[in-house]
């Protein structure tokens, strides 16, 4: 139950304070600035300030951590300045659909007519269209009500991030105190609805389930598997899914859609019902002609998205939240007499070499993880192999970004290793990626939280050549990347670090690293040469 406060006057710091305890925030992430020293000033023992080096960090971390303990991140940005450094993260929140509350410092109120340093023009603005909320309050004792709003806003579904701007001399001034109030957030679906939808499944002959991230976000892992299995559906992965919702070596897995309308719309074709469940319909990177759409293929859709719903081109769409959902349709669902289908087969070890293939490395990464470990990948042109060599066990076992927005995985990680420290995180990250946010090893080393890094060090943005070869061009520059240390970069940092050229000394470094107590970077130089993601372009 939320904790009433006193009706004695307060300041607005203090009632923003209070306001976090009552919501079961007890960490801000930030870097700080001068706009923000009221604010932290006189920290309190009981909310922990996690310091990250630049503000793409403090964002990645704070996603991270939401999405570890399944409640809002709240952050503290340093006015215009920290804000505009950090907006590449907060855009990768709002298509993680992450639940953030991001504060940001202001120049004082008398003095931003005058266009002051460090002022923030029209700051509700800026973070637009990546945020839910954006406010600059109008009084300064109206600062805890929109923290208040912009909480609650940020985690109804679909969860995302929010905004509240602050002006620096806010934070002394005199307020009401301000009760947390309980503010329900599943959605259940319209029963007429679901009882279509499951009598199309039990007509059907070869019907489809792809799940999506928000299957995982929705702890409902398990009740997804119940649906497949009584339904006897194949089961795909969304294109670009960012959680694993449903378990790869499941014999009903099929793998993974890509986000190509044309590849996706061969692996679907044996299907009469697709039934896309926490994702949207579909999320296409390259063009082409999308024939799952023709009509021969009866769609479903389940969301908790009304504008994912709005965009579907064809068929039905339930708007709902996951887990209601599906136990409605795991009541309405009749036993069927369908043959349960069977999905891939895990393939062979792949041979060491030397140069490393990146396919051994996985597949060693796999063996050598703990059981329980989770994994927060940002590795675009080897995540082919990933999927093939590193099945994921299902539920909060996987994590990446939806946006496609590199430099968000690595403070990512330590944002989730800070939400779950009893287990092992590891980040595998291209060499390419990890360079946007290196700065995020200092926070974990600092804490010695239990996190392995794996660079995947193909000298290179392997996933720009891959692109080269689907659009036929050539001679591009800034592909290559060489003479990065990423040992001696992540000692400076406060690391454990070792690199790994070759395939004998993969096994080795691995038990020593994710053994390590505290953080510790395996750079693995591997072959240069990258799958081709999509089929070349016509």
């Amino acid at each position: 139950m939320p904790r009433k406060p006193s009706n004695t006057p307060t300041t607005v710091k203090q009632a923003t304070l209070d306001l976090l305890r009552a919501f079961g925030i007890n960490k801000v992430f930030g870097n700080p600035g001068s706009t923000e020293l009221p604010f932290l000033s006189d920290w309190p023992d009981d909310i922990d300030y996690v310091l990250g080096l630049q503000e793409a960090s403090v964002v990645g971390m704070a996603d991270g951590y939401a999405q570890a303990t399944r409640n809002a991140g709240f952050v503290n940005l340093h006015s215009a300045a920290g804000l505009g450094n950090a907006l590449g993260n907060i855009y990768n929140a709002y298509r993680n659909q992450t639940p953030l509350v991001i504060s940001a410092g202001q120049q004082a109120r008398s003095i931003l007519p005058l266009q002051a340093f460090l002022y923030a023009e029209r700051a509700a603005e800026f973070p637009h269209p990546y945020v839910k909320f954006s406010v600059e309050p109008a009084r300064p004792e109206d600062v805890p009500g929109a923290i208040a709003r912009a909480y609650y806003v940020a985690m109804q579904p679909p969860c995302g991030p929010t905004f509240v701007s602050v002006p620096i001399d806010d934070w002394t001034h005199s307020t009401e105190p301000l009760q947390a109030r309980d503010v329900s957030r599943e959605i259940g679906p319209d029963p007429e609805a679901m009882k279509r939808l499951a009598a199309a499944l039990s007509a059907s002959k070869r019907p489809a389930l792809v799940v999506g991230p928000g299957i995982d976000r929705a702890l409902a892992v398990d009740l997804m598997v119940k649906v497949a299995e009584k339904a006897k559906a194949a089961v795909w992965a969304s294109p670009f899914s960012a959680r694993c919702s449903y378990p790869e070596r499941h014999p009903q897995f099929f793998g993974f859609l890509q986000a190509s309308a044309v590849q996706l719309s061969d692996a679907l074709r044996s299907h009469d019902l697709v039934v896309v469940i926490g994702a949207p319909v579909f999320t296409f990177h390259v063009e082409g002609h999308a024939s799952i759409f023709d009509g021969s293929t009866t769609i479903f859709q389940i969301t908790d998205d009304p504008t994912a719903a709005a965009v579907t081109p064809v068929g039905a769409s339930i708007i709902a939240t996951m887990r209601p959902a599906l136990k409605m349709l795991l009541d309405l669902l009749p036993e069927t007499s369908r043959q349960a289908p069977t999905g891939c087969a895990l393939p062979p070890a792949p041979a060491a070499g030397d140069p490393i293939p990146v396919e051994f490395v996985l597949h060693t990464l796999s063996h050598a993880m703990p059981d329980d470990a989770v994994l927060v990948e940002e590795a675009p042109s080897h995540r082919p192999a990933m999927q093939k060599f590193m099945p994921m066990r299902g539920q909060d076992s996987f994590y990446t970004m939806a946006s496609g927005g590199l430099g968000y995985s690595l403070p990512a990680a330590v944002g989730i290793a800070l939400g779950k420290p009893r287990i092992r995180t590891v980040c595998l990250i291209g060499d390419g990626s990890a360079m946007y946010s290196i700065q995020a090893l200092w926070t974990a080393a600092q804490r010695k939280l239990p996190l392995t890094v794996v660079v995947l060090n193909n000298a290179g943005y392997g996933a720009m050549r891959s692109f080269s070869q689907v659009m036929q061009v050539r001679s591009v520059p800034g592909l290559d990347l060489p003479g990065i240390d990423f040992v001696r970069i992540a000692e400076g940092l406060g690391c454990d670090a070792v690199r790994v050229t070759k395939s004998s000394e993969i096994a080795p470094a691995l038990k020593r690293g994710l053994s390590h107590n505290g953080v510790s970077l395996i750079e693995v130089v591997v072959d240069s040469a990258v799958p081709l993601l999509y089929a070349r372009k016509n």
